[in-house]
Formats: structure tokens, sequence, C-alpha cells
């Protein structure tokens, strides 16, 4: 696979925050009487604001909005057990080194997104791409087709890192290359991502002297 940059999903894929996107979400669901597995099995790799639109259909924007800050304060202060995930560090330090163009594209708000990347201790990137800077979140392209932008890429010039469902279907809507690290097996087009991974140490990195980026599977 060859590329110029790079496209990271921050939750599951360079922090493992499962336990505090559980604990919140099941606080609110307690709060509205829905049942944790309903709650949880949707969730995932979305926005929030768009979680809670389907959860409540029928409230009004001003409720839903309520319920989001709620939502919002809550994970930003939890950070409890946040740690970068295995490969992470190492991998990003690479590129910087590379100089390789890599940039954070996030379902997440801002205070929570980058609370959650400074309790990971992660190098900063170039650009953050979060909740608030598209007006359709994944699985819909448009969180990718930025970040390539502001990068000054082309989508088919990145590869997108992706662990949730949602993330990978908008990576493959975007014209990214696609490399899925512990999606579930059932994720609809996970046949078409370019490497199906476990861990993000199995991603290698190599470039030429005249610029070509070259990702390749640790075997």
């Amino acid at each position: 696979m060859q590329c110029k940059g790079f496209l990271f999903d921050l939750d599951g894929t360079l922090v493992d925050s499962l336990p505090v996107v559980e604990r919140s979400w099941c606080r609110w669901a307690d709060r509205h009487g829905i049942s944790h597995d309903e709650v949880l099995h949707f969730i995932h790799g979305k926005q929030a604001i768009t979680s809670l639109r389907h959860f409540m259909a029928g409230s009004t924007e001003e409720e839903i909005q309520v319920e989001f800050r709620w939502l919002e304060q809550l994970e930003a202060k939890d950070t409890d057990g946040i740690v970068a995930l295995p490969g992470a560090h190492a991998l990003l330090r690479h590129l910087n080194e590379s100089q390789i163009p890599w940039a954070i594209v996030t379902s997440g708000s801002v205070p929570v997104a980058h609370a959650r990347h400074k309790a990971a201790g992660l190098p900063t990137p170039e650009v953050f791409v979060t909740a608030e800077r598209v007006a359709r979140g994944k699985p819909e392209p448009d969180a990718f087709l930025l970040g390539a932008e502001l990068l000054g890429l082309a989508p088919e010039q990145c590869v997108v890192v992706e662990d949730a469902a949602a993330g990978v279907l908008a990576g493959l809507a975007a014209g990214c290359h696609v490399i899925a690290v512990n999606v579930p097996a059932t994720a609809p087009r996970l046949n078409e991502a370019g490497f199906v991974l476990t861990s993000l140490a199995a991603i290698e990195v190599s470039k030429t002297a005249d610029g070509t980026v070259t990702v390749t599977q640790k075997m």
C-alpha cells in the first residue's frame, strides 16, 4: 500500500478509552431507562449527537443539546484508565521522524477528544478534526475528506486507520485506503480494507528518498 499521509481515528484506534465510553453511556442510558446493551450496540464510531438523536427521536433539538452537554462534560472529565494502544506511540513517532503527514480524525467533540489525547500522552498531530468541524459524522465521508484536505492531500493519497465499522465505511466512502484494526469481523465491507489487523504494532511504514511512502504488514 502506498500513500502520502495518514488519517487516524482516536478512540479504539490510538487510545483505549472503551471503559470510559461505556461507563458514560451506561450512566446516560440509566437516566433514560434504556438498556445498556441497546445503547452500546449502537454508539461506537459515531458522533455522540448522532447517537442521541437516534435514541431521543421525537425530542426537540434543544432537549437533545442539553443531553449532549451533560454527556460531553461527563466524558471529558473521566480519563481514568485511558492509555495509548500498543504500537501507537512508536508509529506516530516514526511518522514524525520521517516527516510523513498525519492527522487525527475523530467523532469526539473537542473537550472529549483533547482530554483523551492528552491522557494517553500521544504526540500532537498537525491536523485534529473533531465532531464540530463537519456537518455529517461517520459513516459519512466528510471528516476524512476534511482531514485529507487540511493535510494538503487527495483522499486517495491517504490511509485511514480505524477500529469501528462506521469509520471503515467512512474511509471507503471518502476514497481512501483503509487499515482496519480490531474491527468486528461482521463489519460491512471489511473485505475492502487493505489490511485487517489486530494491532498498530503490525504496521510498518517506510519512506524512500523520492518521498514515496510504503505501508506493509509485519509478518
